[in-house]
């Protein structure tokens, strides 16, 4: 059964998993992010969240701090070289990062005909750029001595991205970006991995506004094996047993995390999945729009 940390998240990992360490969560703001950054503290973490908006980053770390956890923000670009460069420093002067997530991201639906050249390349800074310039800086000034985890936030790319062709790139550069890291950095005793989602009800559905897409959402769980789409503990869960001791051997991997969605084929498409429950332990999450009163 899943333990109460030292707030009200309800994680599968003994509460002092993380005790001592500092880890770093870009796009810590909402999503995927908000809700890693908030198990990581219940489970002992000084997390750093980071991002554009430091009204959004301030306001978690106040959820955070009033669930007793402990937190702080930096808001920076991460696709501004300069920038990451100065954040990472001013972070460290703090104490050493055991830890980083690569979560900060974005993308906007679209038919690749249509997509500029500059919306091709900002989905790209957003998404594989970013994460590079914020590794690169956390190695060169610090892991290279103490070693740390890394782990990279990804999608179901596998079979391209119809209508996010731009995002579909971005992530497939960063799953080998994750590879290639692997393998040069491991001599540090730096672990690099990714986490790949399928479909997950987050806030980012509340991003597409348009009315067909938000329609569509619902339907997707009828495209997985496993009948359902994927809440944000269960990609939070991934991510923080790959940071922990126990994945101590795991490096250069892409752990999918999509109820096998990625391997959907139309010669046998879902069946009626039954006996697979969703696991909530985001005490405060909060499901978007197109889903709510939806199962």
């Amino acid at each position: 059964m899943p333990t109460e940390g030292m707030s009200g998240y309800r994680s599968v990992f003994r509460a002092d998993l993380f005790a001592g360490q500092r880890i770093i969560v870009t796009g810590g703001g909402s999503g995927i992010g908000r809700c890693t950054a908030h198990e990581l503290a219940s489970l002992g973490a000084d997390v750093i969240i980071t991002g554009r908006k430091q009204e959004k980053l301030e306001t978690v770390v106040g959820e955070i701090t009033d669930d007793g956890g402990k937190a702080g923000w930096r808001a920076f670009d991460i696709r501004d070289e300069g920038a990451v460069r100065d954040a990472i420093a001013d972070i460290l002067k703090e104490g050493a990062v055991t830890g980083l997530v690569n979560n900060a991201g974005g993308q906007y639906p679209s038919p690749l005909e249509k997509i500029s050249t500059n919306g091709f390349e900002t989905v790209l800074r957003n998404n594989v750029v970013g994460a590079f310039n914020v590794t690169r800086e956390l190695v060169n000034q610090s892991m290279k001595d103490t070693g740390g985890a890394v782990v990279n936030i990804t999608a179901d790319f596998w079979s391209g991205m119809p209508t996010m062709g731009h995002s579909g790139a971005a992530r497939a550069a960063c799953d080998n970006f994750t590879k290639t890291a692997a393998v040069e950095w491991g001599r540090f005793g730096i672990r690099v991995n990714s986490v790949a989602p399928g479909w997950v009800a987050s806030s980012g559905f509340d991003t597409y506004t348009d009315p067909g897409v938000q329609a569509i959402l619902p339907q997707l769980k009828n495209f997985v094996p496993l009948g359902r789409i994927a809440t944000e503990a269960e990609i939070s869960s991934a991510i923080c047993f790959l940071l922990s001791d126990g994945a101590g051997f795991i490096s250069g991997a892409s752990l999918r995390v999509d109820g096998a969605g990625s391997l959907f084929s139309p010669f046998f498409p879902p069946q009626g999945a039954k006996n697979s429950e969703s696991y909530q332990g985001f005490h405060r999450y909060t499901p978007p729009r197109a889903l709510r009163g939806k199962d």
